[in-house]
């Protein structure tokens, strides 16, 4: 059963494919398929299924592999506002060469704007309305991407750098989960880019991640929610950021030995 409470038959290719995707080796996942299959029943849940693949990762010490097969769960634990997740963008859209602003206001022909993310380059630039949701199943709808479109409308020539290529021409919505496929369709009509966790089929959310090699520390197995809350509010969002302020882990008054399995987590991820 999905998160959005429909029915599916087991996959096996698809839990193969995020297994792979994850950096598993094949013979972890023939073993973690392999003993998934022979505990399935009817109507478990995907996120059941997840989570047993995960344990069984991490129970072979794949610690950076599971973490990565962790990550769609680490952006809904980036909550429970949608601000991390907008700073989360803007980290992810620097890594391809654009200077990022988060939560700024534009004024529109008719009303100012919040923007949750602009970015520009030296050729590029566009906007970015940021749909944070903290639970699989809920779907950016129609509704938003119409309400995108309108302040795609009122902001047209608007400005949010100095160049000639910097005026208000491309709209993105941006979310952590899955757009209806009537959003879908009307975006496309309109000209309005999507971005989720799986769509478009490729460049996505999830390859744009794996690809820049950003982590959010959400991701970590080892950091507890709470721990990692208290990071973020001292502006430590990343798992580079971990790794650059280590100082930050002594505010958590951890063991050193549980700070030691910390920063590994984070360089196994980060390559360090």
């Amino acid at each position: 059963m999905k998160a959005d409470g429909t029915s599916e038959f087991f996959k096996v290719e698809k839990l193969r494919r995020s297994l792979r995707r994850s950096g598993a080796e094949n013979s972890d996942i023939s073993r973690i398929i392999t003993t998934l299959t022979g505990e399935l029943f009817d109507g478990i849940t995907t996120q059941a299924i997840y989570r047993r693949a995960f344990s069984l990762l991490r129970s072979h010490e794949n610690t950076g592999v599971a973490a990565r097969y962790s990550l769609r769960r680490a952006l809904f634990n980036l909550g429970p506002t949608g601000f991390p997740f907008e700073k989360f963008l803007g980290r992810l859209f620097e890594t391809q060469g654009y200077t990022t602003k988060t939560g700024i206001i534009l004024p529109g022909k008719c009303a100012p704007h919040e923007i949750d993310v602009a970015a520009y380059s030296d050729t590029h630039s566009f906007v970015a309305e940021a749909k944070f949701h903290a639970r699989p199943g809920i779907k950016t709808d129609l509704q938003v991407v119409l309400y995108s479109y309108a302040r795609l409308l009122d902001l047209k020539g608007q400005r949010i750098c100095n160049e000639d290529h910097c005026g208000v021409k491309e709209f993105w919505v941006i979310t952590n989960t899955k757009f209806t496929s009537t959003a879908q369709k009307y975006a496309t009509c309109a000209g309005l880019r999507l971005l989720s966790w799986d769509y478009p089929r490729h460049d996505n959310l999830h390859d744009l991640i794996q690809r820049s090699g950003i982590y959010p520390i959400t991701v970590l197995s080892s950091l507890s929610t709470a721990h990692a809350a208290t990071l973020m509010a001292r502006g430590v969002l990343l798992c580079r950021d971990l790794l650059g302020d280590t100082a930050s882990l002594r505010t958590l008054h951890l063991s050193p030995q549980k700070q030691e399995i910390i920063l590994k987590e984070a360089g196994s991820l980060c390559g360090a």
